[in-house]
């Protein structure tokens, strides 16, 4: 009989934002001694946020960097290991699977946890990621909020630039919707609602080149270039949401687990990928509702279903 490969972990999460804290959390409470890798964007997008005034318990909001680090320091209090680096490699088609580090060193684990997350695309103007949570958004459900009364815009041409057109005039007092192409992309009953709604404008063939900060520091105006005749307009107004998509953080695992036609991670039954004994939460597999609060529900999800798994093994119980 041969001699069972012992792993280093019982489980691994990859990722640091709400998802991943929040699976550590509750790893770390049933006793799984969790190891955290940080990943490149520590924290998450909430540590690109200014105020979270939607997450529950804080009534009067809290700063998304000062969530984060009590949401760490939290799952730090219960037992979670926090690693500083990033995974660099993933071997999932061998038991334990092996996870390589920026530094070369391999840590292999019984369970794995993808808390990856989704990066928004941006225009890459760079007035736009400078401005992020100073006017600019890619979040209208989260942010929209405080534009109430406020002229904004929204750039996207797609069902979610619609979506959060539409969403952002219950608070904004205009909404200027510009699109690089004369026809929009997205579907029908989604274009219907956007044209027959009076708040809404729409700027075609033009795309967004700059974003105006006179006041230094928060959004005036944005300029706008027609893309056919090359001139060049300026729009006063007061935030800007960013449509153009999300792109999920999951070319480390092409080929290792199924991912759908975008690069979402699948999951069935809560949060079970293909692979026994990784899960996947967060952004990485949620192409719907992308908020904070979802994303931590899943890591709580994906912690339950790797204890769960890790009981189901035949050896559960041996020291690791």
């Amino acid at each position: 009989m041969n001699a069972r490969v012992t792993p280093d972990r019982q489980v691994v999460i990859v990722g640091s934002g709400p998802a991943g804290l929040t699976a550590a959390l509750y790893a770390a409470r049933a006793n799984l001694r969790p190891l955290l890798v940080e990943g490149l964007d520590a924290g998450g997008q909430l540590m690109l946020t200014t105020m979270v005034e939607n997450w529950p318990g804080f009534r009067d909001g809290i700063m998304g960097p000062d969530l984060m680090t009590e949401m760490r320091a939290q799952a730090q209090r219960f037992g979670t290991e926090i690693l500083e680096s990033t995974i660099t490699k993933v071997d999932l088609q061998n038991r334990p699977f092996t996870l390589t580090l920026a530094d070369g060193k391999a840590i292999t684990t019984e369970a794995l946890i993808i808390a990856t997350g989704a990066s928004a695309r941006w225009l890459e103007i760079g007035s736009d990621r400078k401005l992020s949570g100073h006017g600019v958004s890619t979040c209208a459900t989260c942010d929209g909020y405080f534009f109430k009364g406020k002229p904004i815009a929204v750039v996207g041409g797609g069902d979610s630039a619609l979506e959060e057109a539409n969403y952002l005039t219950k608070f904004a007092s205009k909404v200027t919707l510009v699109h690089r192409r004369d026809a929009l992309r997205g579907s029908k009953i989604m274009q219907d609602k956007a044209f027959a709604n009076p708040k809404i404008e729409f700027v075609w063939n033009s795309a967004v080149t700059d974003v105006r900060d006179v006041s230094k520091g928060e959004v005036t105006a944005i300029e706008v270039q027609n893309l056919l005749s090359g001139a060049v307009t300026e729009i006063p107004l007061e935030g800007l949401f960013i449509a153009i998509g999300h792109t999920p953080n999951t070319k480390l695992f092409e080929g290792q687990i199924d991912l759908d036609a975008t690069g979402y991670i699948v999951t069935h039954e809560g949060t079970r990928t293909n692979v026994p004994g990784v899960f996947a939460a967060g952004d990485v597999q949620d192409r719907v509702y992308r908020q904070a609060v979802t994303a931590a529900g899943s890591g709580c999800m994906a912690a339950i279903d790797a204890e769960r798994y890790l009981e189901s093994l035949p050896h559960h119980g041996e020291a690791i």
